[in-house]
């Protein structure tokens, strides 16, 4: 396998540079242009939904399929009492799987271990096999969708889970943040999520994020450089203002997050063709309404 080029942020946190996938991705969004949608993993459709509102004032009625697969192989129980570098391993892992949202680009894979209280209870999409998403501009949702179906958590796995997230051993979830949804959808750790949320812990996660292609980022990067270089040279024509130690010091610090925090801007979603158009996502949904009439 070709491994894409790493630019290693710190030790939780990496941008991965993906070559030689121009898409379409094996898990991809894919579109009828009038506001009903498709996510589908190789051949295999996951999730259907439909868009109903217009502008900023939108809810996204979802309706998931069975057949949802992890990218990700089975974790032991010995690997996650290891210590494993997780995004890296992630990153090895998703770049040789099939099934992924890997396509040509730059992808950060980042450590998260704090989320708003909201995000893992009303925001949590735990019911099956339907929800609805208000998707609001300037804020909407912000929450985790599933999918698959959650286990119960007295099932042996989530069990054994449980223990791991009692000594603190739990591997983190793997999260896809999608633009459109501001939210993020579970590619691998269902299991591990119920675990840590049945002990009344917050599940910690890798977040897999698209981000700025690399001129993008450094075109960004150099502006705000040549801006900070002009206010440091009027900062240094008063040398003897009081506080300009402390005042140059805060502007330092204040560069240093500003270039540490770009490469989270998210490019827009990636939206597909919907092969067939309305009529087959109709039939696609007529299916599903058989199999769950009072969804």
């Amino acid at each position: 396998m070709n491994r894409g080029h790493r630019e290693l942020l710190g030790p939780g946190r990496l941008v991965l540079n993906v070559s030689n996938r121009p898409g379409p991705p094996a898990l991809r969004f894919e579109t009828t242009g009038d506001g009903r949608l498709l996510l589908r993993q190789g051949e295999q459709p996951v999730l259907l939904g439909r868009t109903v509102g217009r502008h900023c004032c939108r809810d996204l009625h979802l309706h998931r399929l069975d057949g949802y697969r992890s990218p990700l192989p089975p974790l032991r129980s010995a690997d996650m009492r290891s210590n494993i570098n997780w995004p890296h391993q992630y990153a090895r892992w998703l770049e040789d799987a099939d099934g992924t949202p890997l396509l040509d680009g730059r992808w950060e894979l980042a450590l998260r271990t704090e989320f708003p209280p909201y995000v893992w209870t009303e925001e949590f999409v735990n019911v099956w096999p339907g929800g609805r998403l208000e998707l609001y501009c300037g804020g909407g949702w912000n929450g985790v969708l599933p999918l698959r179906r959650l286990s119960p958590p007295d099932t042996g796995r989530v069990k054994a889970y449980r223990r791991h997230a009692r000594e603190g051993t739990l591997a983190p979830v793997l999260l896809w943040s999608v633009a459109f949804l501001d939210g993020c959808v579970i590619l691998d750790g269902h299991d591990r999520a119920v675990a840590a949320l049945a002990e009344g812990r917050t599940p910690e996660c890798v977040l897999l994020n698209r981000v700025p292609d690399e001129d993008v980022w450094r075109r960004v990067a150099e502006n705000a450089t040549r801006d900070h270089e002009n206010r440091l040279r009027q900062s240094a024509a008063r040398p003897d203002d009081p506080g300009h130690i402390r005042q140059r010091a805060a502007m330092e610090q204040g560069h240093a997050e500003l270039i540490a925090s770009l490469p989270y801007g998210m490019p827009p979603t990636d939206f597909w063709p919907l092969p067939g158009g309305a009529r087959a996502w109709g039939d696609l949904a007529d299916r599903a309404m058989l199999q769950f009439p009072r969804d």
